[in-house]
């Protein structure tokens, strides 16, 4: 049985500031460390973070602002938070807070939540829409002034939950890369807490006070697969502490000869005796006979009038 940390409010206050810290230092060193993993910011970025107004946006800002001050290379970050007008939204938080950490912000404001309330019937997921809905005015923001770079806030239950989503509602191996190249090639996005727990990203967000913004839009929906998925990822970690973790790694460990994808490996070329191309699957499936191959015939010398030795079958 898995036992969970008490929270850190639960403490008292001089073990509550060294837990904080210690907290503070492995969120540091885990976006660091996924940051030089993969290559996910250069000298002269502009990065945009997409702040939501949830824990994990929060903390990605927050971890990459004090990143930058001892930062290796030189890079410009701006908070961007999409406004997407849902009934009372409230839009002084962010702002204030923002304005309060001297952070370079911008409040984008687009009405998705009518376009997604009128498109999707009651009672059906809005996720889909919403998602690219959002990703859309985001991107179109990103391209029109110049960033380099866009960090959203997924961290690494996300990437394991976004894995077996794929895996058993759409029949792919495939997840959330920490970093990719948006589909029309213009954008590279980031996901610095590739390598956070999320349980640390509440803590986090317990011991900094964020002014936390639920999504009321489909925050209701329980009938979600992605819930399903992280009820189900939530069991196993109660049950083996550990699992999660062991499986986030494996998303980084993949070896294509063990797994079935002939796009991956050259399994037609593995073990091949010949040069001769081989039947397809019709050929196979028709059951379709094979050529005759010429017959080799057995040749045994005799011995002719003259006495020499020669070949006859």
């Amino acid at each position: 049985m898995n036992i969970s940390a008490p929270p850190l409010s639960d403490l008292p206050a001089p073990r509550r500031k060294h837990e904080a810290d210690k907290l503070a230092k492995r969120l540091r060193h885990q976006v660091g460390k996924a940051i030089a993993d993969f290559g996910m910011i250069e000298d002269g970025d502009r990065v945009m973070v997409c702040l939501s107004g949830g824990k994990d946006s929060y903390t990605m800002l927050d971890v990459l602002l004090q990143l930058r001050k001892k930062a290796p290379v030189d890079f410009s970050i701006t908070a961007v938070n999409l406004d997407q007008k849902q009934p009372g939204f409230p839009e002084h938080v962010l702002p204030e807070y923002l304005r309060s950490i001297g952070v370079d912000f911008h409040i984008l404001e687009q009405d998705t939540y009518s376009v997604v309330s009128r498109v999707i019937p009651e009672g059906k997921t809005m996720c889909s829409l919403c998602s690219r809905l959002r990703r859309g005015a985001l991107y179109g923001y990103a391209e029109q002034h110049g960033f380099t770079k866009i960090a959203l806030g997924h961290h690494r239950d996300d990437l394991v939950n976004t894995f077996f989503l794929n895996l058993f509602f759409h029949a792919k191996l495939s997840g959330m890369p920490p970093k990719l190249l948006s589909d029309d090639g213009k954008h590279v996005v980031i996901r610095p807490l590739a390598y956070v727990r999320e349980d640390d990203i509440e803590a986090y967000a317990e011991a900094k006070g964020f002014p936390i913004i639920p999504c009321n839009l489909c925050g209701s929906q329980e009938n979600l697969q992605r819930k399903q998925v992280k009820k189900m990822l939530a069991q196993w970690e109660n049950e083996t502490p550990g699992r999660i973790e062991t499986m986030a790694r494996a998303l980084g460990d993949i070896r294509p000869s063990q797994l079935s994808d002939p796009k991956l490996f050259d399994f037609l070329a593995l073990g091949r005796r010949g040069d001769a191309a081989l039947p397809d699957a019709h050929a196979w499936l028709a059951g379709a006979p094979a050529a005759p191959e010429p017959v080799a015939m057995a040749l045994h010398p005799v011995r002719n009038h003259d006495g020499l030795d020669i070949l006859k079958s």
